[in-house]
């Protein structure tokens, strides 16, 4: 949302102008957003939300892969190498490996989607059978996404070289068309809206499910009150429901507005979700589901996979922490960005 107030800055100034504009306010209306869409009952009424920040997901993405096709046919010369940023040049040796570190966090983010996968399931309907829908579903969605990730890694470098930014479109990568770089921006928020609620939903659910087997007899907890909106007809609000996401969606809020470092943030959350959801407990499953026997060549190469990625979600985890070690030391918290 900043990024396209500072766009309509830069059209209007000229791009060596500095537009400080402040993420703060940004910040606040992102979050009341979200008390707003937290809530909605459960996942299985976010289909048209997810939906919706899947074509922005798609539209963004495209536009940023187009304009670095264009970058590239323009003939812009780029500094790019088979090893990336030049030590002794760009960054020291050090930089380099904790920035790579910094990466795969990103990387195994990008991947971790296990957290939502068993909700997604489970607002799937027989026939045909949900694991068979599933297994289909994941092999495209996961195909897609590596095509345009891969896409955008490589015709971005071809783009920008060693100068890349850390976001081709919020990271001004580009300047113009600014109307299209604002809608792209737009697209990325709304994406950002839908993402937040599909991720956090299973947070919330499991929350409030422990809590009503808990306490069943609290009415603070189980009471669910009618209340009718015009032309939405009638909603139920639980009064717990209320206060627990609002409060969850504050916190994360200003946990945001302390430390607003985003690549490094989703390069730990990435490490620190990636090897037990999505490689762990899958494989450990697979083994007993299948009855496959201990120290098999099966066995053994399952162990291997999972062993590396718990490595993989380590290193990654090393990058991130020094990264963010890095952003608070050098941070300014009263300086508009």
């Amino acid at each position: 949302m900043v990024a396209v107030e500072r766009s309509n800055c830069f059209h209007r100034h000229g791009h060596h102008v500095k537009c400080s504009i402040s993420n703060y306010p940004y910040m606040i209306i992102f979050a009341v957003i979200q008390i707003i869409l937290s809530q909605i009952p459960n996942f299985h009424e976010l289909s048209w939300l997810s939906i919706v920040a899947a074509v922005m997901s798609f539209a963004y993405s495209s536009i940023g892969l187009g304009l670095s096709i264009a970058k590239v046919a323009g003939g812009g010369h780029a500094r790019t190498s088979l090893t990336g940023v030049t030590v002794g040049v760009d960054v020291s040796g050090t930089e380099k490996v904790w920035r790579s570190f910094q990466a795969i966090g990103d990387i195994a983010f990008a991947y971790a989607y296990s957290t939502v996968l068993i909700e997604i399931q489970d607002t799937l309907k027989s026939p045909p059978p949900e694991n068979k829908v599933m297994k289909r579903a994941s092999l495209i969605g996961v195909s897609t996404t590596t095509i345009f990730y891969v896409l955008c890694g490589c015709i971005g470098y071809a783009a920008f070289g060693n100068k890349a930014p850390g976001n081709f479109l919020t990271g001004f990568g580009f300047y113009e068309p600014f109307w299209l770089i604002d809608f792209a921006n737009v697209c990325i928020a709304i994406h950002l809206i839908g993402a937040y609620q599909v991720f956090a939903q299973p947070i919330f659910s499991y929350v409030e499910k422990r809590c009503n087997k808990k306490w069943p007899e609290n009415k603070f907890i189980s009471t669910e009150h009618a209340i009718n909106i015009p032309v939405c007809g009638t909603w139920y609000i639980n009064l717990f429901r209320l206060v627990w996401r609002t409060t969850y969606v504050v916190v994360t809020a200003v946990m945001a507005m302390i430390f607003p470092f985003f690549n490094d943030f989703l390069g730990l959350i990435g490490a620190a979700s990636f090897y037990p959801l999505t490689v762990y407990f899958p494989i450990e499953m697979h083994i007993a589901q299948a009855k496959i026997a201990k120290y098999s060549f099966t066995w053994i190469w399952l162990k291997i996979l999972s062993w590396a990625c718990l490595i993989v979600s380590l290193v990654a985890a090393a990058g991130s922490i020094q990264g963010l070690a890095q952003d608070v030391k050098t941070y300014k918290p009263f300086k508009t960005q």
